[in-house]
């Protein structure tokens, strides 16, 4: 505890200086702990705090460049999709074009210096890479069998109440931090290819690498109200406005855009990063 104490402009002898200051320090004290709070410690309370580094960006524009979508403009500035939809009046099926102006500040957009002779709609669907060749030449002799790299068993289906279940099995190795500034979800380990599952039924609405820290990164909409995010995936195996089902593999673990292979699993709330373990079963 710091008390302070501005200088008293007093004539007051050193004795008597000395008791008075004796007496308030011991009055200060017996004041603080008279009436301790329920459960004998004080909780302060940071989300008041924190909160601003949370919100979504409330200022200036954003140019629609090719490979974005309207959810991963919003997903990459803290937005609901819903309502950046709305404040940019972009109507169902909600597309937008390369070079539209996207407000964050709720003034009128202006329009971008080159325009296309023909509208181009933006995030044209991906067609997930396949290492089968599609004309293939005939084989005069068996081409060597490359072993597949350890992979330890799936996680159980088992949901949690809320209807989620784990997108891989390997540790947590990062937790979710309340401060918008640190990690915005969870990080799972694992091996080079380890499957990554879709953690409950939805559409992706992403799959690319335009999100800068996110390597190969998709993002599924669960409903008007839950998105997630599974980034730094080696290979991906959905494509975007592909229906998918909770336990469906949608990607192959790796690295990039990090320094290690790992799974960056996100869940948001409105637009808003909340802790994914609430939302996953109990291990």
């Amino acid at each position: 505890m710091q008390v302070s104490f501005t200088a008293i402009q007093l004539p007051i002898r050193a004795s008597s200086a000395r008791h008075l200051l004796s007496g308030l320090v011991l009055g200060v004290l017996l004041s603080a702990c008279a009436s301790p709070p329920p459960g004998g410690v004080k909780v302060v309370d940071r989300t008041a705090s924190q909160a601003p580094q949370r919100q979504p960006v409330r200022s200036g524009q954003y140019q629609v460049k090719r490979g974005d979508t309207l959810y991963s403009i919003a997903f990459r500035f803290g937005w609901d999709w819903r309502a950046l939809a709305a404040r940019n009046a972009i109507a169902q099926p909600y597309l937008i074009r390369v070079g539209q102006i996207i407000r964050f500040d709720g003034q009128p957009a202006s329009r971008p210096p080159v325009v296309a002779s023909t509208p181009v709609v933006v995030a044209p669907a991906r067609r997930p890479s396949t290492p089968i060749s599609s004309n293939p030449a005939p084989i005069q002799a068996p081409a060597p069998v490359k072993t597949a790299p350890s992979i330890s068993a799936l996680p159980p289906t088992q949901r949690s109440a809320s209807g989620w279940l784990w997108p891989s099995n390997g540790a947590v190795i990062g937790r979710f931090s309340s401060n918008g500034s640190l990690n915005k979800g969870i990080d799972i380990g694992g091996e080079l290819g380890q499957p990554v599952l879709a953690a409950s039924d939805g559409s992706v609405v992403y799959a690319g690498s335009g999100l800068r820290g996110y390597g190969e990164l998709i993002i599924i909409k669960h409903s008007d109200t839950y998105v997630s995010a599974y980034g730094h995936n080696r290979r991906l195996l959905v494509q975007e406005g592909q229906q998918v089902k909770a336990g469906q593999k949608i990607a192959e673990m790796g690295s990039t855009g990090t320094d290690r292979v790992k799974l960056h699993f996100e869940v948001r709330r409105q637009g808003k990063p909340v802790d994914p373990l609430q939302y996953l079963p109990k291990r």
